[in-house]
């Protein structure tokens, strides 16, 4: 192949064809990471140290705070997403759904569960993700993965049949929140497609379809009521932690479909795993309402261990995944 027909070859090649590096999948993973971490802490303290009542109004205020900042981007031409026609609902569906049932369901579980606890039973998510995604998009996983995910689950129902503090409504707010969040991962990752709506398009049009039944079932249930009349709007670092908050929010959102459209679902959800660990133990100290058991700890940490090896197995696969692909680019180019 001649000179001229490479760069032919390379300027027809579409750049959302070309891999990642895997620089950029760290990156993008580690962003995700510490948003996720953040969020969790500012949320539980306005959540249960504040002890505001309602999470679908935060809810809320991070997908308005979604929509303010994407589309003053695209105004400023910083980002880029395609305009609104009737076909995008049809495109996105049923990613909005997905998307308001994980973030009212993350915040009420927030809200009614210990940190240690409501980490360990987010860990559900994980054996999800890996279901979905052999059912969706046909991945296959080893021997190996599949033993650290039964690992993750004994853990998690051994912390929670020695839960202290048990809370039925929390539970259900959790598994629905891992359910929702493991589908929502998934199927980002099936929509993202670079030449319709690309990762901007996905998150604007997601809040911008789900904010206003959002608002309708938080006033007809009177949890905006309370809200409103909440005693702490007075009280400057509340209303700090309160726009962090929303703000972070915004950026949790970006960083999730980041690391799902650098990676994989199944990454994001290890990531979370990882970030779910140093949250836990934290949680032992910060937000006052875990308590101590024998047989509930040992469950954290089988919980925990069994996470952490599956991330590393996850990792290492990606890894060799990703070194056979260059050593596969450089094999053609020689050839070429």
């Amino acid at each position: 192949m001649t000179a001229g027909g490479q760069a032919e070859r390379a300027a027809a090649e579409p750049l959302s064809a070309r891999p990642p590096s895997l620089r950029i999948k760290l990156l993008s993973a580690l962003f995700y990471g510490v948003c996720s971490f953040l969020i969790v802490l500012v949320n539980k303290t306005l959540l249960t140290t504040y002890s505001f009542p309602s999470p679908i109004v935060l809810g809320i205020g991070q997908m308005a705070a979604t929509i303010m900042i994407l589309y003053v981007s695209k105004l400023n031409k910083i980002i880029h997403f395609p305009d609104f026609d009737k076909k995008i609902p049809v495109k996105l569906f049923p990613l909005p759904l997905l998307y308001v049932g994980n973030h009212i369901s993350g915040l009420s579980s927030t809200s009614k569960l210990s940190l240690p606890m409501f980490t360990v039973l987010r860990k559900f998510t994980i054996p999800l993700t890996l279901l979905l995604e052999t059912v969706i998009l046909r991945k296959r996983y080893s021997l190996s993965i599949i033993v650290s995910v039964f690992a993750i689950i004994l853990g998690a129902l051994v912390a929670a049949g020695s839960d202290l503090a048990f809370n039925l409504e929390g539970y259900i707010c959790v598994f629905l929140n891992d359910i929702f969040t493991a589908a929502n991962g998934v199927y980002t990752k099936q929509k993202m497609d670079p030449k319709e709506l690309g990762k901007y398009g996905v998150l604007f049009y997601n809040a911008c379809f789900m904010i206003m039944p959002t608002f309708v079932i938080s006033a007809s249930t009177g949890d905006l009521q309370q809200a409103t009349e909440f005693n702490q709007w007075k009280n400057v670092l509340f209303i700090i932690q309160f726009l962090l908050s929303c703000f972070l929010g915004f950026l949790l959102m970006y960083s999730t479909v980041l690391c799902s459209y650098y990676n994989s679902a199944l990454t994001t959800a290890v990531v979370g795993a990882i970030k779910n660990v140093s949250v836990a133990y934290l949680g032992m100290i910060v937000g006052g309402d875990y308590i101590f058991s024998p047989l509930n700890f040992v469950g954290l940490n089988i919980c925990m261990a069994g996470g952490l090896r599956y991330s590393f197995l996850t990792l290492r696969s990606q890894s060799k995944l990703q070194q056979a692909v260059d050593e596969e680019n450089i094999s053609l180019d020689v050839k070429s």
